[in-house]
């Protein structure tokens, strides 16, 4: 790897980079336990480093200038959704006719939802079907490590090896037999990954991510959905994570809990079929909120697997 300097990123406002980065949004992140205590993480063939200073300060070091054609300041920023102000992720009303929750969430407001590459955030999700979150990294892990580059990073403290995220390219020629040793001897999973890949190469995919931004939120959902393997909530994942769409709410069986035991909806007692879903959604969406209906129940997500299922895996 080349060399780094370090450099410096300050937010308006808070954030939370442990949270943020282990909050079960992504998987691809690293934690080096050395003294200087920094994650790790590779875009394109290049090594990002971030370590929290204080409340509002990220030190990063990067060999190169840019990611994706923005300078590494700005792609950070972005990255982890510096322009978003915490107090207008959560509607007035929310304060007024949930004081409750509102003091025991508002510590989290400093968790960022993170706007990630969407190739990665689509295998990433196809394989968190059913799973918990170490599994879930343990895939994602493997798949780099058989499919990605090498890649050794030099520190104060010794080497620390990462692996390239693979290329569409990559996966879409794997062998589902092979792949399927990534997968949890899934071979169903592995299959449709490579499925998805070979779309994302042949640019029908690669389209509607690319589009993702201007189209209605049902139409990218159900573009995602002919794909075999991409459920609703996986899609509605990919949106939220992988495309910035804030308005998207992924509903799991974690939502579902906080829907009834916080909100009282009725309907989330009932089993996730796909118009109780689609149900669910809307009555989260009079409680949170259009623009950053997804954002914030990202947020209530974490606080709840946090603070009342006292869950410490991420």
């Amino acid at each position: 790897m080349g060399s780094y300097s370090n450099n410096i990123t300050r937010s308006d406002f808070a954030i939370d980079l442990k949270s943020t980065l282990f909050s079960g949004q992504s998987f691809s992140w690293n934690y080096s336990h050395d003294k200087h205590h920094y994650y790790a993480s590779v875009f394109g063939n290049n090594a990002l480093l971030l370590r929290q200073i204080d409340s509002n300060t990220i030190e990063f070091r990067f060999t190169g200038n840019a990611i994706g054609g923005l300078p590494i300041d700005e792609f950070i920023r972005q990255y982890l959704s510096l322009d978003i102000d915490p107090e207008q992720i959560f509607p007035d009303s929310f304060q007024e006719f949930y004081p409750e929750i509102w003091n025991l969430i508002k510590r989290y407001l400093p968790v960022r939802v993170i706007r990630q590459d969407p190739f990665e955030t689509l295998v990433t999700f196809m394989c968190a079907q059913g799973i918990g979150m170490g599994l879930i990294r343990r895939q994602v892990s493997m798949i780099a490590e058989r499919y990605g580059d090498k890649l050794v990073i030099e520190t104060e403290t010794g080497s620390l090896l990462l692996h390239t995220f693979p290329t569409p390219q990559a996966l879409a020629g794997a062998d589902v037999n092979e792949l399927a040793m990534c997968t949890n001897n899934n071979r169903a999973r592995a299959s449709n990954i490579i499925a998805m890949a070979r779309s994302f190469e042949s640019g029908a995919l690669a389209l509607t991510c690319v589009q993702a931004g201007v189209c209605p939120l049902d139409t990218l959902r159900d573009s995602l959905c002919v794909h075999r393997g991409i459920g609703m909530k996986i899609a509605d994942c990919v949106a939220l994570f992988g495309l910035g769409r804030f308005d998207a709410f992924p509903i799991d069986t974690h939502v579902k809990q906080y829907l009834w035991e916080w909100f009282g909806i009725e309907a989330a007692r009932s089993s996730l079929t796909e118009r109780n879903y689609r149900y669910l959604q809307d009555e989260a969406r009079k409680i949170l909120g259009e623009k950053y209906a997804g954002y914030a129940g990202h947020i209530l997500f974490h606080c709840w697997r946090t603070e009342i299922r006292k869950m410490t895996a991420f």
